[in-house]
């Protein structure tokens, strides 16, 4: 018994052993044979793909990414969206091969392969697929990828899940190689899988943008790319430089020396003859802008991005950077290719621009941008909203997009484009390498990496000039950051000297550079750094904005919606006139409790924390409760009037208020959304903080002061007698006894801010309130019981009601 199974092994062992051995050619002398640098086999009987390895062991970049998109911008899932890259290799062990991810975050360069094996034997590495030998040639390896194409390689069931869009898994019955877009050439193999995930009660999300909610269809993209060749040299990573960065630990570093290396990430690009000042390069950077965005926009991304070939010329480069149209033909997601690529959704959402990064060095070998195409749409309503129409327009008979009366320099469409152009250059600014910097507003408009809220005018006669909504060509500090990445000095030696003088010139010229990490946070506080503002000084211009805020409201009218368009549409225009100061109040709360800083080097000579002065901090509270006036809260009874439901064929969304009216327009509602802004800003738990510490440092100004103004604003002594504005005034003053409900529990902030927001509760607002009428002695009462039960558990968390959310502001550039 035991000799018949050691047969019958011994058997099976021959046999495998000898389909191994099986020669390529053999094995697929009847498929169709695609060269590359994976050649690949499609055999259409099967539906299968056999690739190719011409060598175990030879590293490469895989990238994952979505040929096809889901369409929602909040799940997430779009046209063109990249996966992470990985450098992997192809591991021959016995009759299988393995798909090994090598770990780039702890390395060892050193000439010692002791000191490399040790550091990569003491952290894991990760195996992403494994499959058996069909067939051999020599060195040559010959694999079924078909399970590596057709799987979830894009997190596409994760994302829905996350996104509450509903439990989805992929079905394989339903899923194949997509042999239309498998191809091959000399740098890189393109592979792709066509996938349906099935899934039960799918989300709002999945059943707005699939046709059939239960069957999710999109394709994934497996790109197995060649790394680059030598003559790359890596550049130091500096705080101050506005570049992105790889990170690893380098274990090979003296005891001396920092343990972490930072290197930033650029494109090669070099000089032909590096001795000269101005050189062409040996192979320029070249774009090219997606044949599906349609015209005028194609132009307009054409020369948006093309404002980056003044900055390469800063850099000591001629002809080293353009733009075009994509060539018919090409691939997106090819390789090759730097991409501006235009990707629809369903509703507005961000723009992106991502690169792929060889993780060994820091080398970007492919850009690639993702544009929403609905972004310039929602833009457009900014500028109709503030663009009066007449009945006599010369253009009335004509096109939509070209019938705007020219209003002091207002044209719609044309503002759009030039915004188009803007977000061309700032999404191609981050495959390029580069990071927001959120304070560029502050020193002239001095970077296309900055968010640009439209600059509007106010003429002698009244009406707003949008002519300058938005800057044209490269900025001063992109000039810098091209510099840095990108000049090349006659030897490496003269590197580290140059960069510096680069960085120090920058800081002599008052440039400043503060990204994400400090900005974008409704709590940061650095008082210039900010997201959609304009202006060096935040105070200054929320009081201006305002000023265009209450004379574009005053001409606002159903004139200003096109001919033929539904009344109902007329609230979507609206919402962002209403809402336009929403950013600037975040910039300018910042003045409270804020802090000047830079990111500075030991030895730069640069300051510390700088608190913001108390009398800046004064005048800055004092422009934020200008905001909380009346007459910028109330919407006239005749717009709410003009203010109409969806019509029929029509349904309400995220783009209008919500109310507690059905589906009429709530003003009251829409004063609230709008206070909210301000009152949120102010008692932000980071803020409240920081403000609270300026109270115990006596710096003259703090928590107290902000909370005693801002009880004193909200009494509205003056408007007691006018009861038409009694709802608008009852709703606010209630807001604020929940924001301050919300503080008093918060945890996080500490016991000095909850018994600085109790003590305002208790002492200042109970009983505070007039009793002039029967609802006013009715709401002074409800705030006084809903305080005295708030004291009675304030042990527990507040249960203030249920607040009404704001329609979407970013990303419009608003």
């Amino acid at each position: 018994m035991h000799q018949r199974s050691f047969v019958v092994l011994a058997l099976a062992v021959l046999v495998g052993s000898t389909l191994a051995q099986e020669k390529i050619g053999a094995k697929t002398q009847s498929m169709e044979r695609v060269n590359g640098l994976f050649p690949f086999y499609w055999d259409e009987a099967s539906g299968k793909v056999w690739l190719e390895i011409p060598k175990a062991g030879v590293e490469f970049l895989y990238v994952p990414s979505l040929a096809t998109g889901l369409g929602s911008n909040s799940v997430g899932l779009d046209r063109g969206k990249l996966g992470g890259q990985k450098l992997v290799r192809f591991e021959h062990v016995g009759n299988r091969v393995l798909l090994v991810q090598r770990n780039m975050r702890y390395r060892a360069r050193t000439d010692s392969a002791d000191e490399r094996r040790a550091v990569d034997e003491s952290f894991a590495q990760s195996v992403l697929w494994g499959g058996e030998v069909a067939a051999r040639t020599g060195d040559r390896l010959l694999v079924d990828f078909t399970s590596f194409v057709v799987r979830d390689a894009a997190g596409v069931a994760r994302a829905l899940g996350d996104s509450s869009q509903g439990g989805f898994s992929l079905d394989k019955n339903r899923s194949v190689v997509w042999r239309p877009r498998c191809r091959a050439f000399p740098k890189n193999t393109e592979l792709e899988g066509l996938l349906t995930f099935s899934g039960t009660r799918p989300g709002a999300q999945i059943r707005q943008t699939a046709p059939t909610p239960s069957a999710v269809t999109l394709r994934v993209r497996h790109s197995l790319v060649q790394l680059p060749g030598p003559g790359y040299t890596p550049r130091a990573f500096d705080p101050r430089c506005g570049a992105f960065s790889i990170v690893f630990a380098d274990y090979a570093t003296p005891l001396d020396a920092p343990l972490e290396k930072r290197w930033i990430t650029r494109h090669r690009l070099q000089k032909k003859d590096p001795a000269v000042a101005n050189s062409d390069p040996v192979d320029p950077i070249v774009y090219y802008v997606d044949r599906g965005a349609p015209e005028p926009v194609r132009t307009a991304l054409v020369e948006g991005a093309s404002w980056w070939s003044a900055a390469f010329a800063a850099a000591g480069f001629t002809n080293a950077f353009r733009v075009e149209v994509m060539p018919e033909g090409v691939d997106p997601l090819d390789a090759r290719y730097n991409v501006i690529q235009w990707v629809h959704r369903s509703t507005r959402g961000w723009s992106y621009g991502n690169s792929v990064v060889d993780p060994r060095t820091g080398e970007i070998i492919k850009g690639h941008v993702s544009l929403g195409s609905l972004r310039v749409r929602q833009d457009r309503l900014i500028f109709e909203g503030v663009a009066p129409r007449g009945n006599g327009c010369a253009a009335a008979a004509g096109p939509d997009t070209t019938c705007f009366c020219r209003v002091a320099g207002i044209d719609p469409v044309a503002t759009s484009l030039a915004r188009i152009r803007q977000l061309s250059a700032h999404e191609v600014g981050h495959t390029l390498g580069f990071s927001h910097n959120f304070a560029a507003s502050t020193f002239g408009r001095a970077s296309v990496m900055d968010y640009p809220a439209p600059f509007g005018r106010l003429t002698e006669t009244g009406d707003v000039d949008l002519r300058k909504a938005y800057a044209v060509g490269i900025g001063e500090w992109d000039k810098v950051t091209v510099r840095y990445a990108y000049t090349q000095w006659a030897t490496l030696a003269e590197a580290p000297a140059g960069l510096r003088a680069i960085l120090d010139e920058a800081r002599d010229k008052g440039m400043i550079f503060v990204t994400d990490q400090d900005a974008r946070a409704a709590g940061t506080a650095h008082p210039l750094a900010n997201l959609w503002d304009n202006g060096d000084d935040p105070v200054r211009e929320l009081d201006r904005l305002m000023e265009v805020r209450k004379t574009t409201l005053a001409k606002f009218s159903r004139a200003s919606l096109p001919a033929g368009r539904p009344l109902s549409e007329l609230e979507e225009l609206f919402v962002p006139l209403y809402l336009q100061h929403r950013y600037q109040v975040e910039a300018c709360a910042k003045m409270l409790g804020g802090a000047f800083y830079d990111y500075a080097a030991n030895d730069d000579g640069v300051k510390g924390v700088r608190t913001v002065p108390p009398v800046r901090q004064k005048r800055a509270l004092d422009s934020l409760l200008r905001t909380l006036d009346l007459d910028a809260l109330i919407v006239s009874p005749q717009l709410v009037r003009e203010l109409m439901p969806p019509h029929y064929g029509h349904s309400a969304n995220a783009e209008r208020f919500p109310g507690r009216t059905g589906a009429l327009f709530d003003p009251v509602a829409a004063a609230v959304l709008a206070a909210d802004v301000t009152i949120s800003a102010l008692l932000h738990p980071a803020r409240a903080e920081r403000l609270s510490q300026q109270d115990g440092a006596r710096r003259h100004f703090g928590l107290v002061d902000v909370l005693k103004r801002l009880v004193e604003k909200t009494d509205y002594a003056k408007a007691e007698s006018d009861q038409s504005s009694a709802p608008v005034r009852r709703a606010v003053q209630r807001l604020l006894v929940d924001r301050l409900m919300e503080l008093a529990v918060s945890q996080r902030v500490s016991q000095d801010v909850r018994s600085a927001a109790s003590g305002t509760l208790f002492d200042h607002l109970r009983g505070r309130y007039p009793e002039t009428t029967d609802i006013d002695q009715w709401h002074a009462r409800s705030i006084d019981e809903a305080i005295q039960r708030f004291r009675a558990r304030a042990h527990q968390a507040a249960k203030t009601p249920t607040q009404l959310t704001s329609p979407p502001g970013s990303p419009i550039g608003r």
